[in-house]
């Protein structure tokens, strides 16, 4: 199915059926998809968590303002971001693209360092945003990747990020949790939004051209 008809198709599902599983090779091409995503300078400042233990799930309910979709789904996504850029994350990330593509670790040395020093003039609040921002792209991606393997998915900014967090142990690991993604498969009958026809701006309002 071509990328348009697979967008058109795919909604922010409010309704799943909590007995049907999505196999977990689909969930591993949805990961795919995100690990593949574009990210700033490529490196990556994003971790997804993967969790399908049913009563984790339950316990994320609360913290997603009483959600039930996150119980119902069978797989669920978390995006979580770096809470800053140091020298030592840079330096690895950069000395394992260098291993990986058979490159002296001093090749990429002076891009490196002027990265360094961009993100040290940022304060780790403008640091973790724009950590966020790549991890955003990612999930774009494993959007458009469920999409077209008809796994429906949720795209949720509804939760407590520090409660998430604490209950995770992404602050331990340096991390920020930033979006949400339920996998699985539509309850239609029982969907209010599905019954609604689907809306976007239309292409006069939505796209500026400039001379």
């Amino acid at each position: 199915m071509a990328l348009l008809e697979t967008l058109e198709w795919r909604y922010a599902t409010k309704k799943y059926d909590s007995t049907k599983k999505v196999d977990q090779k689909d969930v591993d091409k949805i990961i795919e998809a995100a690990r593949m995503a574009p990210s700033s300078s490529g490196l990556q400042p994003f971790r997804v968590v993967l969790i399908t233990d049913q009563q984790l799930k339950e316990q994320i309910v609360p913290v997603a303002w009483g959600q039930q979709i996150i119980a119902e789904s069978s797989h669920l996504l978390v995006f979580a971001a770096w809470d800053k850029y140091t020298d030592e994350r840079i330096d690895a990330t950069f000395n394992q693209m260098n291993n990986h593509r058979g490159l002296p670790l001093d090749t990429t040395d002076d891009y490196k360092n002027k990265l360094k020093s961009m993100f040290a003039a940022l304060t780790e609040e403008q640091q973790a945003a724009h950590a966020a921002k790549q991890a955003y792209i990612s999930f774009g991606m494993a959007i458009a990747q469920a999409a077209e393997l008809k796994v429906d998915a949720t795209p949720m900014e509804g939760f407590s990020n520090g409660e998430l967090d604490k209950l995770l142990g992404l602050d331990k690991l340096g991390l920020k949790s930033v979006v949400l993604l339920p996998l699985g498969y539509r309850l239609g009958e029982e969907d209010w939004l599905l019954k609604l026809k689907k809306f976007r701006l239309p292409k006069t309002e939505f796209l500026i051209e400039l001379p």
